[in-house]
């Protein structure tokens, strides 16, 4: 093992100074010309005119006062004709008589809404009960839809059922809207049985038949878990019920069709949508399947269907270009990346994070670190945030070009501006402490790592496994790989547990 100390300080005290910047003259002819575009304007400053008449503003009142009739006071003219009104006496007294005497439904109805929006589910669901229990109280689908959408982007489909059914109980007639917003909450908690559970029960109610929606949000879920077979009974059953995919749904089985590599099924699709009248491919159409050939380094197929898409009259947005910046720099193609970055500019189209992402990842995989810093630093010069991902690729671009110092320096400034540290910031400095042969910082990276929640995957034990053996230290190597196990076991075991308890609640 190397003796040299790679010691991480993740409590940063280092104070912000901007990376130097590279000169002009050491870019060399192949690689991307990024000029700064500064834009300077002086706005003038009015003069206010002498024959202005200033008039005293009223006081802004705080939170909780009553407000002012009027922004400005205006004086009256001195006329012997007009009284002075006498000012009200103890307003502070008068306004908490007020306050006290406010009405519940204000009050529970203001607190429900709040929580909604806050996101706080347990909050809102407590609130609800204290509404329902109000003599002025009416069931309302409006309320229902609102609680039934919050439960289903927190995890709570077995709150969301019960809240439906006590939805029916309260003789509420439900609709297929509300029916549509209990099976998002089952397939946002990858319930999928469930979901098509809700689904038949749609089918038997004449009024809550499911529509294009129900299907796409199912067809959604069935996808992410490569439940291929499933999307096609579920194009059949829109079929017989004359319901059209929308460009929505076609484009989330694209992107289902080409992260799986079924490239026969996903031209399939696309050639339909090309032929339809009511299913026309979108931008999104666009990206998805630059995406798609973008990250499998099928450079050419991706410029194909680029040209396939304009000539369909598809105009690309900044996203499109940033999809070609990341395809072109994967492999080094540095004078098409070039050429896009300076074909946005003309186009006044702009540089955002990710396109500075896009450039800083390609040099920083091929270890330039000389023009990932220029890059890093243009960013930082046009008042681009830098996030997570553009620190990731900053040390991973340090380490392979052995500037093990300045991975350092890298982790502090994350530290300074606040960057959030998930699992991908710590696999990058893992990586780092291995290319430098580290491994006690190694390890002291991966315990920080657990201590604040963010889960290993298989990227961090793979990279700590082969720093071991290239040491000799089979034993640490076994006995990580022992963990990644168990680690994979208990999710196993977790979902089995989930699905015996949805069957023993089905069967009740």
């Amino acid at each position: 093992m190397a003796t040299s100390s790679f010691h991480l300080s993740f409590s940063s005290s280092l104070l912000f100074s901007p990376l130097p910047t590279t000169t002009g003259g050491a870019a060399t002819r192949r690689l991307p010309r990024l000029a700064i575009f500064c834009c300077s304007s002086s706005t003038p400053t009015a003069t206010p005119s002498s024959s202005t008449v200033t008039l005293p503003k009223k006081k802004h009142w705080k939170a909780g006062e009553y407000p002012g009739v009027t922004e400005i006071f205006i004086p009256r003219l001195s006329n012997s004709n007009n009284k002075r009104r006498t000012p009200i006496k103890n307003i502070k007294k008068k306004l908490d008589k007020k306050n006290n005497a406010k009405a519940w439904v204000n009050t529970v109805t203001e607190a429900l809404s709040d929580a909604i929006d806050k996101k706080q589910w347990l909050l809102a669901l407590q609130v609800f009960e204290m509404l329902k229990e109000q003599p002025f109280y009416q069931p309302k689908e409006g309320t229902y839809m609102k609680l039934l959408v919050l439960l289903g982007k927190s995890g709570q489909p077995e709150h969301a059922r019960r809240l439906f059914d006590e939805m029916v109980e309260e003789e509420l007639e439900p609709t297929s809207e509300l029916y549509t917003a209990l099976l998002a909450a089952y397939c946002r908690s990858n319930l999928i049985d469930e979901a098509f559970a809700v689904l038949e029960q749609m089918k038997a109610l004449p009024l809550c038949q499911p529509d294009v929606y129900s299907f796409s949000i199912l067809i959604k879920v069935c996808i992410d878990a490569s439940r291929f077979e499933l999307v096609e009974s579920l194009y059949d059953q829109m079929a017989e019920r004359l319901i059209t995919p929308n460009t929505v749904t076609q484009n989330i089985v694209l992107k289902g069709y080409g992260k799986a590599g079924k490239y026969e099924q996903m031209e399939r699709v696309l050639s339909g949508m090309l032929e339809s009248t009511t299913c026309k491919p979108d931008v999104w159409t666009m990206n998805t399947i630059l995406s798609v050939f973008g990250n499998k380094g099928q450079i050419e197929m991706m410029e194909r269907w680029y040209e396939k898409f304009r000539n369909f009259g598809i105009e690309p947005e900044t996203r499109t270009f940033n999809i070609l910046i990341g395809a072109y720099g994967k492999k080094r193609m540095y004078d098409k990346m070039s050429s896009v970055m300076e074909y946005m500019r003309r186009l006044s189209f702009p540089w955002t994070t990710s396109t500075y992402n896009n450039v800083i990842e390609a040099f920083s995989d091929a270890g330039d670190a000389k023009h990932m810093e220029y890059t890093f630093d243009q960013m930082r010069a046009e008042g681009m945030k830098a996030d997570t991902k553009t620190f990731c690729c900053l040390i991973r671009g340090y380490a392979n070009a052995g500037l093990f110092h300045k991975v350092i320096s890298s982790v502090k400034l994350a530290g300074k501006l606040e960057i959030p540290e998930n699992t991908s910031f710590f696999n990058a400095v893992i990586y780092a402490c291995a290319k430098a042969e580290d491994l006690m910082e190694m390890e002291r990276v991966f315990k920080r790592m657990k201590d604040k929640s963010c889960q290993p995957d298989a990227t961090t034990y793979s990279v700590m496994i082969d720093a071991y053996r290239k040491e000799g230290m089979n034993d640490k190597a076994y006995d990580l790989e022992l963990e990644n196990q168990m680690i994979n076991a208990d999710a196993v075991s977790e979902s089995d547990r989930d699905v015996e308890a949805d069957a023993s609640l089905n069967v009740q």
